[in-house]
């Protein structure tokens, strides 16, 4: 019987095509920009995906400021963080969030969409949120993309 055999081929660091990709997120809803971004984050839009490696790309996100909620979640979502001291648990809404730290926003909602252990943490630093339309990557070539295009 002649078969012809089709090896599973796994991606690694020295195999992965890793892309710049720049993604505008202005007008998008947070959470969905969110998952199609940890989608990307992770490798899962490619056919060479490999659950155990870093095969996914790099994701530039210009204009954090303009993403957006639905419904009331822009005065009644509260983030909670903790100090380290006692008494130390701070809460704070999107609107606060908004006008300090507007990239944290969308930092902290792909972090909550990736894997929590190693892998997560290391996908996690090819992912850079900025206010504005300016970043420091120009040298990468990022290619733009419409984000509303990616199925998640």
């Amino acid at each position: 019987m002649n078969t012809t055999s089709y090896p599973t081929i796994s991606a690694n660091k020295a195999t992965a095509n890793k892309e710049w990709l720049l993604v505008d997120a202005e007008n998008e809803i947070v959470g969905r920009l969110a998952s199609k971004i940890a989608l990307i984050l992770r490798g899962k839009h490619k056919t060479s995906f490999t659950p155990h490696a870093d095969c996914g790309d790099n994701v530039i996100i210009i204009n954090a400021e303009k993403a957006r909620f639905t419904g009331k979640k822009l005065t009644q979502k509260e983030y909670v963080r903790y100090t380290g001291y006692p008494g130390g648990q701070r809460f704070a809404t999107p609107k606060e969030l908004m006008a300090h730290k507007p990239t944290e926003i969308l930092h902290h909602a792909i972090h909550g969409m990736i894997p929590k252990n190693k892998l997560g943490r290391k996908l996690l630093t090819n992912c850079y949120i900025y206010a504005g339309t300016a970043h420091p990557h120009e040298g990468q070539a990022p290619k733009k993309i419409d984000i509303k295009k990616i199925k998640a």
